[in-house]
């Protein structure tokens, strides 16, 4: 997982749960059998004979090629979860993110305003949270999800306890 346009030398990147794919797994059955059903409802309307438009090729390409976007994605989620990882530095966090589009933030310690732990009722079930940074700035989202509860509130402990430090020290 290095990219040398992105990536500081010298970083050992953390990795999130591998659970975490579970969770992603559980939002995107969701989200896209919602997608579907509503893609599905011409097809069915124009099969029941109710809709005389859009043709029945139509109708039913327009699901099958969600179906298709869908399965792309669902292959794609393992990778993202493993292309997600952070690092502590001595004066910021770096969280990384992405596969075809990287992403390396650098949150200063002495910029975080309060750290917050967020977690859904999956993540809850396999043990997992996510970590949310916030800033002065309403554009930084920093957030780590995947860690196991344990990580998350010792990070958290410890990302708030270097934030007052940097923020005395001000």
């Amino acid at each position: 997982m290095h990219t040398g346009a992105i990536d500081p030398p010298g970083i050992t990147w953390q990795r999130v749960s591998p659970k975490y794919v579970t969770v992603r797994v559980v939002q995107w059955a969701l989200g896209n059998l919602a997608a579907v059903l509503v893609l599905s409802l011409p097809l069915v309307l124009v099969v029941a004979d109710v809709w005389a438009w859009p043709p029945l090729w139509l109708a039913a390409t327009v699901p099958a090629g969600m179906l298709v976007v869908a399965l792309w994605r669902l292959a794609l989620i393992p990778r993202q979860v493993r292309a997600i990882g952070y690092a502590e530095r001595d004066d910021d966090l770096l969280i990384r993110t992405g596969i075809f589009f990287q992403r390396t933030m650098a949150v200063p310690y002495g910029r975080m305003q309060y750290v917050d732990i967020g977690v859904g009722p999956v993540e809850r079930s396999l043990g997992l949270c996510t970590l949310k940074l916030h800033t002065a700035s309403p554009g930084t989202n920093a957030q780590i999800p995947g860690l196991p509860a344990a990580e998350g509130a010792r990070l958290r402990e410890q990302l708030a306890a270097r934030g007052e430090a940097r923020l005395a020290g001000l």
